[in-house]
């Protein structure tokens, strides 16, 4: 909780979007039935759950809302999980299975009804979310999950090579598939919308208050700030994510937290800006590298994708270097074209690419995992730890509570994940 990353103001969304709600660093002592570590989605839906249901909850963050994941990802709210219906059926069991892939098909509707609900000031789009196949392997995917979501009765479209080119365009794939559910959000004005739906709610939340200890008391739990504040509450919820540390034996080797890199153009004009993506869909590809893009609400084009495992720096422009690559070769229009923000983010990636939830203590609960898709993820699963702590009855989880499992040889992770970035840029192929 108390890492030095790079501040959140290079971004887009930092730029672009709506202000912060007044918060300020806990003083003193304070009581509160829940404590909340993470101003993030996870954490703020948490938090603004627990209180319709009449919870007191206090929300701890290190910086400032949003500063991780939440206010540094693409903005692109995407249905679904990495695996399929039927891979998930087959992976936990019919019951199991059905479970999460119920849970994860709302992911997208938990987002635009909780904006809708609440009246938040978040620039969004709606038309669909559209994944590219590069190579005939890819097309074959794309078959089987219109098959796999079209028989949960999502209306999905496959699309042949010259309907891809019309609907994205770029000409550098054979095909796709389209999930009418998928959208775009501004991700900043989004979780700093949740947080001012919280607060209204009567949440407390406390920024620049970074949580250096966690400790079990009679009736409950202790968290102490770097301060010295504290906060005493029945229960602790954790949701760091990808910026998760030391705060909790073992959790931090349980996830890889890669880098995701994006950079945005300015303003494109009209000409250009309605030959890409001209129906309003966003876009991620089926590469193991992926590469993911958007035109926001301003008309700028937002590409992001993997990159290095350090910790970039602005003042180094060539580690984004194979972004605006990509940019020109799936969209030569764009050659020449400026890039005014680059920024980084970290994605938190589970051992078996599933969001996990941990109950490593009595009145200690963890969420972890989003696998670079937590704008939907992390929504609706803070609802559902909220019913959970209300009602007790762990079904109302979407996963299984589990054992905290490190990485092996985790201490080797970034040149295991530097092969494996090698690899997959060889197996990709080319944009």
């Amino acid at each position: 909780m108390t890492q030095d990353f790079f501040p959140l103001s290079p971004s887009l969304w930092a730029a672009t979007a709506v202000p912060a709600p007044e918060t300020h660093p806990l003083q003193g002592d304070a009581k509160a039935d829940v404590v909340i570590v993470g101003a993030g989605f996870c954490g703020l839906s948490t938090a603004l759950h627990l209180a319709e249901r009449g919870v007191r909850v206090t929300v701890l963050e290190a910086r400032e809302i949003g500063f991780g994941g939440s206010g540094r990802n693409g903005g692109q709210v995407i249905p679904g999980l990495k695996f399929d219906p039927s891979e998930l059926r087959a992976l936990l069991g019919e019951e199991k299975g059905q479970a999460l892939v119920d849970f994860a098909g709302g992911t997208a509707d938990a987002v635009f009804d909780l904006i809708d609900k609440h009246q938040m000031d978040v620039p969004r789009v709606r038309r669909g979310w559209i994944q590219g196949s590069h190579t005939p392997e890819a097309l074959k995917m794309a078959e089987r999950r219109v098959r796999d979501w079209g028989r949960e009765g999502v209306a999905t479209q496959l699309l042949d090579r010259s309907e891809a080119a019309r609907l994205l365009g770029t000409e550098k794939y054979l095909g796709g598939w389209v999930d009418p559910r998928g959208g775009g959000v501004q991700p900043l004005s989004y979780v700093r919308g949740i947080a001012k739906a919280a607060l209204k709610a009567g949440v407390t939340i406390h920024t620049d208050s970074p949580v250096r200890a966690m400790s079990p008391i009679t009736g409950g739990w202790k968290v102490e700030t770097a301060s010295g504040a504290t906060v005493s509450a029945e229960r602790v919820v954790l949701c760091t994510n990808g910026y998760t540390d030391g705060l909790w034996p073992q959790l931090s080797k349980s996830i890889i937290n890669a880098n995701s890199f994006q950079v945005a153009t300015g303003p494109l004009p009209e000409t250009i800006r309605k030959s890409i993506l001209p129906e309003g869909h966003v876009s991620s590809d089926a590469r193991n590298l992926l590469l993911y893009y958007r035109i926001d609400h301003e008309g700028r084009l937002i590409m992001g994708g993997r990159g290095t495992f350090r910790e970039p720096s602005v003042d180094e422009p060539g580690n984004w270097s194979h972004l605006e690559h990509a940019v020109v070769k799936l969209f030569p229009a764009l050659a020449g074209t400026p890039f005014a923000y680059r920024w980084c983010g970290h994605v938190a990636i589970t051992r078996d690419y599933l969001p996990h939830l941990h109950e490593p203590a009595p009145g200690l609960l963890i969420d972890i995992g989003c696998q670079g898709r937590g704008v939907g993820l992390q929504t609706r699963m803070g609802q559902a730890i909220a019913q959970y702590i209300v009602g007790g009855d762990a079904r109302a989880l979407p996963v299984a509570l589990s054992k905290i499992k490190p990485f092996p040889l985790y201490g080797l992770r970034r040149l295991y994940i530097s092969a494996v970035i090698g690899w997959y840029r060889m197996t990709d192929g080319g944009v």
